[in-house]
């Protein structure tokens, strides 16, 4: 392993900080999160390992839908946090953080970098920051869920909104599945939601970088990966998904809902694809929506030819403490967010 000013190798492995590389979907976190933990072994003496933090990603067979790096592809770098549990079970993001930090630390104690990449916003933050998780209470839980059948999300917003302004007012009104999280915390705990909130404090030393990109560029790159999903037979993977069986969280993921509609009969193969281009488009808001409020990530142009040497510039001045995320000097749009 290299060594750094004199200082013994398992100094320099402290002293490098985790790597995260963020943002919406189609922006090519993985590319960058692959390239990094190979350039970075330059720096490191040791190779980095990617830690997946797309919720999605999770589930084996999800495959061409969520955009996975296949084996081939990963050019010989380790990856954490993929095809983990199956589609017909429901996603916990408890688990997710405790096995992901354990990951996270392994790959540390093997003297290597870890480089986070994902686009959900939550298992981002559980892996990075400070945040517990209350307890669940299937019961409570399906109770509510049966109530956004019957009474519409609508009114299980109202009601977060009087029991809980803040986590309300953090919540969008169409998000059925915090507006019941939330409901659910402050039913068995007695205690608002927006009490467990996470803090923005890293739980070990840390440097977000996040990708942004011109937002009618993005969207182009939105439809283009939809149509090759749809060459690379994400079809066909979701027939086979569903004969297996697909859970509730599962079923819900972008693509394969709508595919699942077609499946079902209820639209044609090409709303089905037109519905997830739309769908991708809106979820790519959503992100830079989370993601813009964090004021620790340093955005990084995607469309800049040297991203990849900006993004080393910004990890090696994060390792020697001298980054100042909300004083950046590489050029950033910050156009989604906008």
């Amino acid at each position: 392993m290299l060594r750094t000013n004199g200082q013994d190798p398992a100094s320099d492995a402290a002293a490098r900080v985790v790597v995260a590389v963020v943002g919406p979907t189609a922006t090519g976190k993985s590319d960058l999160a692959i390239e990094l933990a190979l350039r970075l072994a330059e720096r490191d003496g040791a190779q980095g390992e990617v830690v997946n933090a797309d919720a999605f990603q999770l589930y084996r067979g999800m495959d061409v839908g969520t955009a996975k790096v296949p084996v081939a592809e990963r050019r010989g770098v380790a990856h954490h946090q993929l095809d983990v549990i199956d589609p017909s079970e429901e996603a916990s993001v408890a688990a997710f953080q405790r096995e992901a930090r354990a990951d996270v630390a392994r790959v540390l104690e093997r003297g290597a970098r870890p480089v986070v990449a994902g686009g959900s916003g939550l298992y981002v933050r559980a892996l990075l920051d400070h945040i517990d998780f209350p307890p669940t209470d299937p019961d409570v839980r399906a109770a509510l869920e049966r109530r956004a059948e019957q009474e519409g999300t609508r009114v299980l917003h109202d009601e977060l909104t009087r029991r809980d302004p803040q986590a309300a007012a953090s919540i969008g009104p169409g998000n059925t599945k915090r507006i019941v999280r939330a409901l659910e915390v402050i039913e068995i705990t007695g205690e608002p939601f927006s009490a467990h909130l996470p803090l923005q404090e890293y739980v070990l030393p840390t440097v977000q970088i996040g990708l942004d990109h011109d937002r009618a560029a993005l969207d182009a790159r939105v439809e283009a990966r939809v149509e090759r999903m749809w060459r690379d037979g994400l079809v066909d993977e979701v027939r086979t998904l569903r004969e297996r069986g697909m859970g509730r969280t599962a079923s819900r993921a972008v693509g394969y809902a709508e595919v699942l509609a077609m499946l079902d009969g209820e639209i044609d193969e090409a709303t089905a694809q037109e519905s997830t281009v739309v769908a991708t488009r809106r979820l790519t808001r959503r992100q830079m929506g989370w993601f813009g409020r964090d004021p620790r990530i340093v955005w990084l142009d995607a469309q800049a030819p040297d991203v990849v040497e900006q993004a080393l510039d910004v990890v090696a001045r994060a390792d020697a403490g001298a980054l100042d995320p909300v004083d950046v000097t590489v050029p950033v749009r910050r156009t989604l967010g906008s």
